[in-house]
């Protein structure tokens, strides 16, 4: 899709999020995906990546818009089966998505996860913070999605009110022990460089030490699309402890 075409499909009018889906409404985890082996879904560990099936949000560059519905592609029980057999062999666990936390099994997964002797990742977009305060303590590193800025928020993902709970996700994890960093998948029709910066600068001054730029891509294993000038890349890692673009 080209970025004459993405900023062209931006709604008019943002829809209400969905409401939190309640834990018995289906019978097994939404399980979209496995990918067996990661080195970059959690920097410095290598991991196997669960891809749970379901989100709310529309984001107008989505890069795995298969799984924005709630379906099941794989059984939980084919996966511990995988992740037994690599034990010793991995380090971690990584739950992705789609939004991971859209699964109100998520606790039992990551915790037959842990049991198995893995180290456990999210990714998230931080759209569930209630949610997200109940596997925090479970957790040992997360990757928190910082879209845009708040104004920008619910022309990109389609949903109104939709930065208040990535700011309430964010506050969790700054009082919490467990490491992090904060993303942005960078469009730059979506998000100029201008506010890029000053995104950059929020969250530097809200206490956030690892930031990273994720170059929008058109398709899953495309080249990226672009990256932000070597002057705003050189102003964003002057600002975090550790930077960088992938």
């Amino acid at each position: 899709m080209s970025a004459a075409s993405l900023s062209k499909s931006a709604p008019a009018e943002p829809q209400p999020c969905p409401p939190q889906p309640a834990a018995g409404l289906q019978a097994l985890p939404a399980i979209g995906g496995l990918a067996p082996f990661s080195s970059v879904d959690w920097p410095g560990q290598l991991a196997a990546v669960v891809f749970i099936a379901g989100c709310p949000w529309r984001c107008h560059y989505c890069h795995n818009p298969h799984l924005q519905e709630r379906a099941r592609g794989l059984d939980w029980s084919e996966v511990l089966d995988f992740l037994g057999r690599r034990r010793n062999l991995l380090d971690a666990v990584v739950f992705s998505g789609g939004e991971p936390l859209s699964e109100p099994r998520l606790p039992q997964l990551i915790d037959a996860a842990r049991a198995l002797g893995f180290r456990i990742g999210l990714h998230t977009g931080g759209i569930y913070p209630a949610r997200f305060a109940e596997v925090l303590p479970r957790l040992d590193w997360v990757g928190l999605d910082i879209k845009t800025t708040a104004p920008r928020y619910d022309a990109l993902t389609g949903r109104r009110g939709s930065a208040a709970p990535v700011d309430a996700c964010l506050d969790l994890l700054l009082r919490s022990h467990c490491a992090f960093e904060c993303r942005t998948t960078w469009h730059p029709d979506w998000l100029p460089e201008p506010q890029l910066l000053a995104l950059a600068q929020s969250l530097c001054g809200r206490g956030v030490k690892h930031y990273a730029i994720q170059a929008y891509r058109s398709a899953p294993g495309t080249l990226a699309t672009a990256l932000p000038s070597e002057a705003t890349q050189r102003a964003l890692a002057a600002r975090f402890s550790s930077f960088s673009c992938r």
